[in-house]
This record gives C-alpha cells, structure tokens and sequence, in this order.
C-alpha cells in the first residue's frame, strides 16, 4: 500500500512515523524545504515535533505530486484553513480508488463546512471514499508511542475498517464510527471549549469552574452538532469528551494556553504570533457562533468567547454574564430532544 500525508505538523509528523513503521511505501509531503531537508538529515522535525525519531524508511519530500496518481492512502493534516487549498492542488491526480483521511479539526470559516465535506466539494467523486479521524491525541504522545485511541468516521464500512487496519497499532488503538458529522463536530468545538479552560486557569480559578466549563460546554456541542445532523451519542466517545478532556487539561494543548494568555489581558492576535502555530479555537468560535446564529441555537459559552476574542470584552465580565444568565433546566435538552434540542 502506498501511504501519502500532506503536512508536517506535530500531527502529520507523529502520524507519518506510525503509518511507516507498519508499511513500507509512506511519503510525508513537508511544504518548506528547508524543513524537509533538515528532517531528512536529521531523522527529527525539530520545529514541530522535537525528541521523536522517525523510521528510516519513511519517506520525507517537499516535491509534491511525484507517484501521487498510484496512492491508495492520502492523509491530509493540513490546519483547517488550509484543507480547500491542499485538495484543490492536489485535484485530479489522485487514482479514482483512493482513500483520503482528513486529520485536521476545524470548520471552514467562510462557509462554516465540515473539513469532509470541504473535500467533497474539491474533490468530486470521493464522497464514499472520505474519511475523517479524530479523537484525544496529542501528536508528542502518539509520536512517542504512548497508548492511544482514535475514531474513524466513514460513512462506509468497509473504508472505514480499510482505514482501522491501515492505522492500527499495538500503541494506537482505531475505532469505526458511521456518524461523520459527530466526529468532526466533535473535533472541531471543543477547540473552542479549551481556549475557555484556559482562561479560567488564567484567571486563578480552580478545578470546579474548569468541571462546569467541560461540562456544559459538551452541551454547547451536543446541541450545534444535533443540529448539524450529528448523533448525540457520538459526543460521549473518543471525538466527543475524550476530546475535550485531553484539549481542556493537557500542558501541550495550545488552545489552553492561549486561554491562559488571554486571561492576561493580552490580544489574540499577539498570543496566535507568539504560539507560531494555528490555534484552531479561534477560527472555530467565529464559525461556530455563525452556525448557532443560523440554525436558532444557543451556545452561551460560544458567544462569551467570541465576546473576549473580537469584541473587546474582558474575560472577567464574560465570566460573570456566564455565571448570571436566567435559570436552566440541567438534562432538559437531554429528556426532550426534539422540543428542546435549541435551547441553552
């Protein structure tokens, strides 16, 4: 089989490791050549992963497209913004047959897409083909073998166990799941919810705000994703609240660091500079407070965090409209679905 990723991130670097200690044919496509070069000589991707050795026989190119059209597997670990522009290059030279995995999360913010069904659009004829995987993964932990656990989400069966045999390993455990909306939505929104973690860490609170945060922020998603054509039982499995637990209190998240940084009263727009690297919770407030706008539904949390990264408000003044909004119902949602699916 012949094994394709696009991006040299933490996670397209950890991924590619795994894929080439169990086949023989992987290629990771790294966009700055310098990079390439020092990985190729060095065995490491010092700048995005540093202290993971890579397999020798992984294949490390910044000359995309050579033997592109004999691929089997195309992994995409592009940043979500960047997922339209890598399948439109790349549109056209797969073989008809090919499996492609998107690995990023995130919703397109100009038209609030999924990232499958970006591809979808770029890529015609892949609908039954189309993959996306998921779940709490931090690349510095998969890259160093640490036990770990995934979701597929696929449409079809039989590509979705194609995609569990091609990634699965005594250290990285792969599981199937129909529900692709669930998956990514999953993905995508807790991005949002780990950027607040933070904030309330930045602001000196402690282990019960950051439980009520996780908690009613899983709400937020179920809701958007219900909406969105997602099962609401996807959001308690891998993509879902493991997800979100991992985003929430992992040292190497970086939307909890920005949340950290943000508590501090400094601007996004410096903290995303000095992170160097996307920080997916942003882009993923504004087009999710989009959908919820369109789609009737409430995520106050959602709308507080857009509140301190676009409108000026201050995390301390979000917090307390959070904690002073009119009285809820905690499970209505959950015992009514169909009736109370929209509301906060």
């Amino acid at each position: 089989m012949k094994v394709v990723l696009f991006g040299a991130g933490g996670w397209g670097t950890a991924l590619a490791s795994i894929l080439a200690e169990k086949h023989t044919d992987v290629s990771l496509y790294v966009r700055n050549s310098e990079l390439a070069a020092s990985m190729r000589s060095t065995r490491m991707n010092s700048k995005y992963l540093p202290g993971v050795v890579l397999p020798e026989k992984l294949q490390i190119t910044d000359s995309f497209g050579q033997g592109l059209s004999e691929t089997d597997l195309l992994v995409l670990v592009t940043p979500s913004h960047g997922v339209r522009a890598a399948a439109r290059s790349i549109a056209g030279m797969l073989p008809r047959d090919c499996i492609v995995v998107s690995a990023a999360k995130g919703l397109e913010s100009e038209t609030c897409l999924r990232m499958t069904q970006v591809l979808e659009q770029e890529l015609p004829g892949s609908a039954g083909r189309l993959a996306a995987l998921s779940g709490p993964n931090h690349a510095e932990e998969v890259g160093r073998k640490m036990p770990s656990a995934s979701v597929v989400g696929c449409s079809d069966p039989e590509v979705a166990q194609f995609i569990q045999d091609a990634f699965m390993t005594p250290n990285f455990r792969i599981y199937t799941n129909h529900d692709v909306a669930g998956v990514e939505m999953g993905g995508a929104l807790k991005n949002i919810i780990a950027l607040a973690a933070g904030i309330t860490e930045g602001l000196g609170f402690g282990d019960n705000s950051k439980a009520a945060l996780m908690t009613r922020g899983l709400a937020e998603i179920a809701r958007l994703g219900a909406t969105c054509g997602a099962d609401v039982g996807t959001f308690s499995g891998l993509s879902g609240v493991g997800d979100l637990i991992a985003t929430c209190t992992s040292l190497h998240s970086r939307n909890r660091r920005a949340g950290i940084e943000l508590a501090k009263g400094r601007p996004i727009a410096e903290v995303q500079a000095d992170s160097g690297m996307v920080i997916e919770g942003v882009l993923a407030t504004a087009a999710a407070r989009k959908l919820a706008r369109t789609h009737g539904v409430e995520m106050p949390i959602t709308e507080a965090l857009y509140q301190v990264l676009f409108a000026g408000m201050s995390p301390r003044s979000a917090v307390l409209e959070l904690m002073t909004r009119t009285k809820k119902h905690e499970t209505e949602e959950v015992a009514f679905p169909s009736s109370f699916v929209n509301r906060g």
